[in-house]
């Protein structure tokens, strides 16, 4: 089968994991590489043996033509190298968040539909193996309907030293960690029918917020308490581990530390491993969701050659990005606020 030939724009942080996990997909080819730091661009070019190197994106899109693009980007940058892909007529990826405000991430979409191509969100801690897991054993029905749950990525890993733009963010652990463990609750729950949200901010020297606790009501009227916080000196330290319980007339299913599923029933309780596979180019700091990427970036290009529906569409991540600001909404106004 003809490899898909692959630009990526943005070559920080995650843009070598990100490129490892392609990679270890297969099935593409890497043809250019583009970051307003160039240096960092040929770090990576020299890295993986990209041909060719950009420091401007409308230079990348005159002289290649890529089957698609996987912008790696800070969130500001996202609407104005997705419309130059669209313009193009190029396929997009876009890491999360889509944008910077609801309103311009509904115009992306619609741009993206208009230009005719396909727009996917990276959105990947749902592929994590423990959440696909969780997933696979809620949808068995072993608890039955599910009436409570808990979403929990509280931690005090110093974040802020691999990505230090974090702590110079307006808004910062709802939209950056909230877009995840939000849409967890969806990929699990449903939508959402209306949320409350409190927020707090403990860290010095950070310009947003580092704690949010989100109540909500799923439209099928069952609770879930979505707690988020990059403040939590615990016992044990969870990062990057997301822990979950759901509650259901049946019983329980309860993600623990370690990568441990537990299912509680009244004959007893069974125990589970999720652990998430071991790639050597992985940072075991971020090792979960590193591997991760392998599993949603399987699916886009199986998306992109009309082989399988993609989860995080534009559209999907719409809803999502929906919850991420009615949060905020709620924070700033003490307010419920109604989806």
């Amino acid at each position: 089968m003809e490899k898909l030939k692959l630009a990526v724009i943005g070559c920080g942080f995650w843009a070598s994991y990100q490129i490892a996990a392609w990679i270890e997909v297969g099935g593409i080819e890497i043809i250019a590489l583009c970051d307003n730091n160039i240096e960092n661009a040929k770090k990576l070019a020299r890295k993986y043996s990209v041909e060719n190197v950009f420091d401007n994106a409308a230079e990348l899109f005159n002289k290649v033509t890529p089957d698609f693009v996987d912008i790696i980007t800070n969130p500001e940058t996202h609407a104005e190298l997705v419309e130059l892909a669209a313009s193009k007529k190029i396929n997009t990826i876009c890491q999360k968040p889509m944008s910077v405000d609801l309103l311009s991430s509904e115009a992306l979409v619609r741009t993206c539909n208009e230009a005719g191509i396909k727009f996917y969100v990276h959105e990947n801690f749902r592929w994590q193996a423990p959440i696909r897991k969780f997933k696979e054993i809620l949808d068995t029905d072993v608890i039955g309907k599910v009436f409570k749950s808990r979403i929990s990525f509280c931690s005090a890993f110093p974040v802020f030293e691999n990505q230090p733009f974090l702590a110079e963010l307006d808004q910062f652990i709802i939209a950056d960690v909230g877009s995840h463990v939000l849409d967890i609750a969806r990929y699990f729950f449903g939508e959402v029918s209306h949320l409350l949200c409190k927020t707090n901010a403990i860290n010095r020297g950070i310009k947003g917020e580092d704690v949010a606790n989100v109540l909500m009501e799923m439209k099928d009227s069952a609770h879930c308490f979505v707690e988020m916080s990059y403040a939590s000196i615990l016992e044990k330290e969870a990062f990057p581990q997301t822990l979950v319980l759901a509650e259901g007339e049946r019983g329980s299913i309860k993600l623990e530390h370690d990568f441990i599923i537990k299912v509680t029933t009244s004959e007893g309780t069974k125990a589970f491993e999720a652990y998430p596979e071991q790639y050597d180019w992985v940072n075991p700091d971020y090792a979960s969701i590193h591997a991760s990427m392998v599993g949603i970036n399987r699916q886009f290009l199986n998306g992109l050659r009309d082989k399988e529906n993609v989860e995080t569409t534009g559209e999907d991540n719409l809803e999502t990005l929906k919850l991420v600001y009615a949060c905020y909404e709620s924070a700033e106004e003490n307010k419920i606020v109604k989806l």
